[in-house]
């Protein structure tokens, strides 16, 4: 199981995006990898198609791994742990304790 969802808030930690904030666009849980807005955009180039008729240079975020982002929360960086609150088991945030959505 992974520790950071779709929809997250996470800071890069390595690669040239370093340094930047941005939110959790997808994660890819077999491959380990995991999309965030803003970061690590390439420009990809396009044929023309039925969806696109014009084609042409569009920019767009690429997979990173997931160990290159850590979680944020409260504006600060913080590791995952997991507690079983009420049977249920659940994310929370080893620097404050707060239990994650």
């Amino acid at each position: 199981m992974l520790k950071i969802k779709k929809d997250d808030m996470v800071k890069v930690i390595a690669g040239k995006d370093k340094g930047k904030e941005g939110k959790v666009l997808s994660v890819d849980t077999d491959k380990k990898k995991i999309v965030v807005e803003g970061c690590n955009v390439i420009t990809k180039h396009t044929k023309p198609n039925v969806a696109n008729p014009q084609g042409g240079i569009v920019k767009k975020e690429a997979a990173m791994d997931i160990s290159n982002v850590m979680l944020v929360v409260d504006g600060q960086t913080t590791k995952v742990g997991f507690k079983v609150e009420d049977g249920k088991k659940v994310r929370v945030a080893k620097k404050t304790g707060k239990v994650l959505a």
